[in-house]
C-alpha cells in the first residue's frame, strides 16, 4: 500500500511538472533582457555618452586635453618644410642604440615598405619606378640626408611619398632611418 502511494505521488508530480511546459508560451523570465535582447544597429547613435551640454556622444569618447597614449613618444617637429630643414641641421639620431639585429630588422622593413619605390640598393629604381608608376624617386646617393631627416620624411611623407606613420611604429621608423643612412654610405 505504501509503495502504491509513493508511485501515485511520484506519477502526480511528473504529470504536473510536464503539463506546465508549453513551447509556444514560455514560463516566467527572471531576466527578460537576457532572453530577448534589443538589437542595436552597428554604427547607430547611443545615449550612453550624452553630456549635460547636449552634445551627443562626443564628450565621453574624447581623451582629456594633453593625454598621450601609452608607449607613445611625442615628435616635436611639425609637418613643414622649415621643420625638415631644422631636423637636418639638428642631425637627430635614434633615441636608442642600434644593434646589428636592429639593422637587420631595418633592412627587412625597408624591403617591405620602401624598396618598391626606392629600390633595394637605394638607387631610386624600384619596381614601381621601372614600371613608370612613379617617376622622379631620388637616389639616396644624390641626397643630403641623415637619420633624423629620413625619420621625419617617413613620419610625414614628402612630395609624392605618403606618410608611413600608420604602417610603421616610431621605433621601426628609426630602424629604417638607420638602415637608409647605412645604405647611403655604401652607394
Amino acid at each position: 500500500m505504501k509503495s502504491l502511494l509513493k508511485i501515485i505521488v511520484a506519477l502526480g508530480i511528473v504529470v504536473s511538472v510536464s503539463s506546465c511546459k508549453d513551447k509556444l508560451n514560455p514560463n516566467y523570465q527572471y531576466m527578460p533582457n537576457m532572453y530577448e535582447s534589443v538589437g542595436y544597429e552597428t554604427n547607430a547613435e547611443s545615449a550612453a555618452f550624452n553630456s549635460l551640454t547636449g552634445e551627443k556622444g562626443k564628450v565621453g569618447q574624447l581623451p582629456p586635453a594633453g593625454a598621450i597614449k601609452r608607449g607613445f613618444v611625442p615628435y616635436e617637429y611639425p609637418n613643414t618644410p622649415e621643420a625638415l630643414v631644422a631636423v637636418k641641421a639638428a642631425n637627430l639620431k635614434a633615441p636608442f642604440a642600434i644593434s646589428p639585429d636592429d639593422m637587420k630588422k631595418g633592412e627587412e622593413l625597408f624591403g617591405i615598405y620602401c624598396a618598391i619605390c626606392h629600390g633595394t640598393a637605394g638607387d631610386g629604381k624600384g619596381k614601381l619606378v621601372k614600371q613608370e608608376k612613379f617617376l622622379g624617386v631620388p637616389s639616396y646617393k644624390d641626397r643630403v640626408i641623415n637619420e633624423g631627416s629620413v625619420f621625419h620624411v617617413a613620419t610625414y611623407g614628402l612630395n609624392a611619398m605618403g606618410s608611413h606613420a600608420n604602417q610603421l611604429s616610431q621605433h621601426e621608423r628609426w630602424l629604417v632611418a638607420a638602415y637608409v643612412v647605412d645604405l647611403k654610405s655604401k652607394l
